[in-house]
């Protein structure tokens, strides 16, 4: 056994100490002040501040305006809530929903309507313990103490999911005197926790926080009715049916009764999917549908969906890809970094697309072009010649088809617009929410491995530029959607987790993208598996792992 360990530090430096000394006590080997300082990677692990380090390794702090760093912040703010609320409503059951703008939308079960004094109240709560600058402790129980003490404190969902993951010491953190269980690195203490507020929303109130990259400023609220409305419903449908929570349904898992829910949520997304193909019937006037949404949100099997429900009601639908409508790399714009940007608007042949729009809504016989991706341009083949009769519909899929600029010629009356999102309605527990960016990552390194050859890390290291273009081209044209369909299924993280586990564990310490593999596995260990023979041969869960119905 070593008598030091050695540690290394970004700039190169090294320094000895004793095993088991905690990693805070050498945060003045870091260049950065203190209170920018959230967390540490410890071979590229996220860790808390006061890990105890037990071997050599490679330390490098996690700052404040990094995406590792605002999870670590938002994920405190959550139990800094959760300890006020606890305070000043023992009674009440405190639980978290979905993201919204820069936020996390939360109810407040205390038998009455959520009224502004009460969310002021629980603001000035969480204010008063900031001041305090308290430490957020965290401490390891046995099994029994802990279901003990979720019992004491009302925490149901957290208590119950211990029945099925099942540990002989569990990890807890505290705020004065208040414990709960979270499942990742927390900030050491509440005096780092000054930027958030609290604004009543929806019938509970919205947390609200700062973005990543600028983490003293509290942004603008722009508010999302419509996703608010879709998740609404979808909750509601999720209370109905008695499954909230990943301990709900692990229950219906060791219970046997797994196959039912999965017909009722297939069945329920395909309902939803026939009422968007009513509502564009209704309009009469529709020639085009035009889908979008983020990176595997099931844009493929949605627009496969809609089609047969579209035939089904006396049209006939017929895809154009927008892919078929890049400029080529002889125009295609680049981006800061010198490398094509197949991402902006303006690597799409515009006025082409539109041309072809007009002319084919006109009963003119038009050449739709086609794109060849490894040469990297655009040509035309006497084959790929389209004609609309007047009861066909056009059905395009493509990031942009919620912004006007991608059809500016097209009058308003002939385009329907659809936004896809994959908002679960679950759960972890009262206190820990699943994020829709993360559901969606874990589909896409699914598919990416199943189809593409890629490993995971490969996919996770490209996912924030992934992101990026979403947010510049697609999250702010959601509200022109004329319809939203949530494309997540409850029991979809369930089957993934088997494709997914042996994929994240092969995701070397060495690369950066470890520390994102390691949360998602200990996120995905909520789940009991599902196997993937119990999924319709229809389910938009086949795009990503295989053995669909329908033709990619």
């Amino acid at each position: 056994m070593q008598d030091k360990l050695t540690f290394t530090f970004p700039d190169g430096t090294t320094c000895q100490a004793e095993a088991g000394i905690q990693a805070l006590s050498l945060r003045e080997h870091f260049s950065e002040p203190e209170e920018r300082i959230f967390a540490v990677r410890v071979n590229n692990e996220v860790c808390p501040l006061d890990k105890k380090l037990e071997c050599s390794a490679r330390l490098a702090p996690v700052l404040d305006d990094t995406k590792d760093g605002s999870i670590v912040y938002r994920r405190s703010l959550c139990l800094l809530l959760a300890a006020a609320a606890h305070r000043l409503y023992p009674d009440a059951r405190l639980l978290v929903g979905h993201s919204l703008g820069y936020g996390y939308y939360y109810t407040l079960n205390t038998g009455s309507p959520v009224e502004a004094e009460h969310v002021a109240a629980l603001e000035a709560e969480m204010r008063r313990l900031v001041a305090q600058d308290l430490p957020i402790l965290t401490t390891f129980i046995a099994y029994e103490e802990a279901t003990a003490l979720f019992e004491s404190l009302g925490l149901t969902e957290t208590r119950r999911q211990l029945n099925y993951i099942a540990p002989p010491v569990i990890r807890i953190n505290t705020i004065d005197g208040f414990s709960d269980m979270y499942f990742g690195p927390l900030v050491p203490s509440t005096g780092l926790l000054k930027t958030f507020a609290l604004m009543p929303y929806g019938g509970g109130f919205l947390l609200r926080f700062p973005k990543s990259h600028e983490p003293g400023v509290l942004p603008e609220f722009e508010d999302e009715p419509k996703l608010f409305n879709i998740y609404s419903r979808y909750k509601q449908w999720g209370k109905q049916l008695g499954v909230t929570s990943a301990a709900s349904l692990n229950q219906l898992i060791s219970e046997r009764r797994a196959d039912d829910f999965i017909a009722i949520s297939e069945t329920f997304q395909e309902k939803c999917i026939a009422d968007i193909a009513d509502q564009i019937a209704s309009s009469r006037k529709v020639r085009v549908v035009l889908i979008a949404g983020p990176s595997s949100s099931g844009k493929t099997t949605t627009s496969k969906k809609l089609a047969l429900e579209l035939r089904a009601i006396g049209y006939m639908p017929k895809v154009i890809s927008l892919d078929n409508y890049y400029v080529g790399r002889d125009r295609n714009p680049k981006d800061e970094n010198g490398n094509y940007d197949y991402e902006c608007l303006e690597a799409l042949d515009i006025p082409l697309l539109n041309k072809n729009l007009i002319e084919l809504f006109e009963g003119k016989e038009v050449s739709v072009p086609s794109y060849d991706f490894q040469a990297g341009v655009q040509f035309f083949e006497e084959s790929n010649r389209m004609r609309l009769a007047e009861n066909d519909i056009l059905i395009m899929e493509g990031i942009h088809g919620l912004n006007d600029k991608l059809t500016p010629l097209i009058p308003s009356e002939l385009k329907f617009k659809i936004y896809l999102s994959a908002l679960t309605q679950l759960n972890l527990d009262d206190h820990n929410r699943i994020s829709t960016s993360d559901n969606r990552l874990i589909r896409r390194l699914v598919r990416d491995a199943q189809f593409r050859g890629k490993s995971a890390a490969d996919t996770i290291a490209m996912w924030p530029n992934v992101q990026k273009g979403e947010r510049l081209h697609i999250f702010p044209f959601q509200n022109n959607a004329d319809a939203i369909l949530n494309t997540a299924l409850d029991y979809e993280l369930a089957v993934l987790k088997i494709f997914a586990e042996p994929l994240l564990r092969c995701v070397n310490p060495s690369r950066e993208e470890y520390s994102e593999a390691c949360m998602l596995l200990n996120f995905l260990n909520n789940f009991s598996p599902i196997p993937p023979t119990a999924v319709p041969s229809r389910s938009i869960i086949r795009e990503f792992i295989g053995g669909s119905a329908f033709k990619y």
